[in-house]
């Protein structure tokens, strides 16, 4: 696994804003499974983040950054964006509307700015991982240095069992 290969739009983004970041390139392994991508990364899964794409009932869109392993509980998102119900994206709606495909979607450089929430347990964490805007690449950015990019709020937004 390489560290440095080719540039992202995340990553020229983070650049630009001088924002500290490590990039990963995991791109010849073929991974799309979250929890096999933190592995690939020697990572604890808590620390590598997926972005999900929902629509309100409203029909504005809101983002979720999650911990891979976890699932996203629709109730609590709907609750923590002050909606009466959200749903996930269609797939085939993914790409239109962020400019990402399924597997390489980041909260960062999407085609309009969504609001985003992060999950809580990111506040507690110096880095986390999330994709660097393609499938096979991923960035390690602090969660405070996100916000100067992405306006994020935290909630709990997974299910618990």
């Amino acid at each position: 696994m390489s560290k440095k290969e080719d540039k992202t739009n995340v990553m020229r983004i983070l650049e630009q804003k001088k924002i500290a970041y490590t990039p990963y390139c995991y791109k010849e392994l073929e991974l799309t499974n979250g929890a096999e991508i933190a592995k690939a990364l020697q990572q604890d899964p808590n620390l590598v983040f997926k972005t999900l794409v929902t629509v309100a009932k409203s029909k504005q869109n809101y983002v979720f950054v999650i911990p891979v392993e976890e699932e996203l509980d629709l109730k609590a998102a709907a609750k923590a964006v002050g909606e009466k119900s959200i749903a996930m994206i269609p797939q085939k709606e993914l790409l239109p509307l962020t400019g990402y495909v399924h597997g390489g979607c980041s909260p960062i450089g999407m085609k309009k700015a969504f609001p985003t929430t992060l999950h809580c347990t990111a506040e507690g964490y110096e880095k986390i991982f999330f994709s660097g805007g393609k499938v096979g690449y991923q960035v390690e950015v602090a969660p405070k240095d996100l916000e100067k990019i992405v306006r994020v709020q935290y909630a709990d937004v997974i299910v618990h069992n």
